[in-house]
């Protein structure tokens, strides 16, 4: 074994422990477990700390549950939030479920053949078998309502600020989450649950809970909410969440997203989101503060998560999808695009429609750029780049007479017109 705590501790991953915690970890081998909401079929890369702190818990040397919340998700955790969120069907949950499931077997390892091999376990298995009336006699009568209104995630909803108060199902959901640490207590020998800060009542609520149900000791540890030096979300662009679910967030945007992080936040991500150990991490970081043009820590913290979350093939089309904007690239690199990426490459260049038996004659290039498309204004503006040279087809540099036919489209539908190097237009052909 090595020590858990310690590790998470250099990465600033070390938010609150319950005391005693480091110490029990560092003489026992045991066993831990992370709650995953499943509020959506993919999580978000603000899902990637509890996931990592599993796997640092597994190569520690223990034994990691990752329990997906069919059952909470149904309660709806009012932690951290303002508002009570929309309940989801079952219908709806169980696609969700089923999605999280995939996504953490990515991460963690679940080889049956190894002694600390991770297990998967979905709280509505056990939760489903419980009555309401058994559920309020065996587990309810051990919590007062005076030590469940004292956690913060009661206190804020129930505040001079509160808008809508809190409703009977949110405030249960700490007794369910903390049924659930009993039951992976008495069922699997689970000692310890780790989360997110905000989880900190959540989590304390359960070791509580087996304290004075099973007369047991349990144990604890959350780590920070990450946060960017700017203040505006992590997690979060314009376009919505960052997902780990390729379909919803491309591997290139994916990629995008670390390559465009702060100096600041990226000495803080190479230590939360890679595995590379302290030495080396140290050396990023003086290199990267010796020559910051260069962006040595976001591209290593892009490969890094970009190859654990997608593979190396997608980091590889990642990269070489990045270059494709700074002139390192050829027609046949863009070819080897896929249309999504393709398309994200090229977010919000002007697109214009062309037909199909246009494409099939032949449109000379003069026209390709003036008349069926109007990104240049004249037919005299677009002689004139052809002679300066400034005119590319697909990264290509074309003159005049250059006649542009299928043989040049991209992903069957599309055909890059460039101006100098900044300047993109697409043809779309329908």
């Amino acid at each position: 074994m090595t020590n858990f705590v310690a590790e998470l501790r250099w990465r600033g991953l070390i938010h609150d422990t319950i005391p005693e915690t480091e110490e029990y970890l560092n003489k026992y081998k045991t066993v831990g477990y992370i709650g995953f909401d499943p509020t959506a079929d993919s999580l978000h890369i603000g899902s990637l700390v509890p996931i990592l702190v599993l796997k640092h818990f597994q190569d520690a040397g223990h034994t990691p549950i990752a329990l997906v919340g069919g059952a909470t998700g149904m309660v709806g955790d009012p932690s951290g939030k303002s508002a009570e969120r929309n309940l989801l069907d079952e219908k709806t949950l169980n696609k969700n479920v089923v999605g999280v499931k995939a996504q953490l077997a990515r991460f963690l390892d679940f080889d049956a053949k190894n002694d600390n091999a991770a297990v998967l376990v979905n709280n509505y298995d056990w939760m489903k078998k419980i009555s309401l009336i058994e559920f309020v006699r065996d587990i309810g009568k051990h919590l007062t309502v005076n030590y469940m209104m004292a956690k913060d995630s009661v206190k804020k909803r129930l505040g001079s600020e509160a808008k809508e108060g809190m409703s009977f199902t949110e405030f249960t959901y700490q007794l369910f989450q903390g049924y659930d640490f009993l039951h992976l207590y008495q069922n699997y020998n689970c000692r310890i649950q780790m989360g997110g800060s905000d989880q900190w009542g959540n989590i304390t609520t359960g070791t509580e809970l087996i304290r004075r149900k099973a007369q047991g000791k349990a144990y604890a540890l959350t780590v920070p909410l990450i946060t960017k030096a700017d203040g505006t979300k992590f997690g979060k662009t314009e376009g919505g969440n960052i997902w780990l679910d390729a379909s919803k967030t491309s591997p290139y945007k994916f990629y995008q997203y670390w390559l465009n992080t702060s100096d600041v936040d990226a000495e803080k991500y190479i230590k939360i989101f890679t595995f590379l150990d302290q030495e080396t991490v140290e050396k990023l970081i003086v290199g990267h503060a010796e020559m910051p043009h260069l962006r040595i820590l976001q591209k290593r913290i892009g490969e890094e998560v970009t190859v654990m979350t997608h593979g190396q093939e997608a980091y590889e089309n990642a990269l070489k999808a990045s270059q494709i904007l700074f002139g390192k690239s050829t027609a046949d690199d863009l070819k080897s695009l896929d249309e999504q990426t393709f398309l994200d490459v090229f977010d919000g260049v002007p697109l214009v429609d062309i037909s199909k038996s246009d494409l099939e004659r032949g449109i000379d290039i003069i026209a390709a750029l003036n008349e069926k498309s109007g990104f240049l204004q004249s037919n005299g503006e677009v002689r004139r780049a052809l002679k300066e040279n400034s005119i590319s087809v697909n990264k290509t540099k074309v003159s005049e007479g250059y006649s542009i036919t299928s043989s040049d489209l991209i992903a069957n539908k599309y055909i890059l017109l460039q101006r100098g190097k900044k300047k993109y237009f697409l043809l779309k052909v329908n």
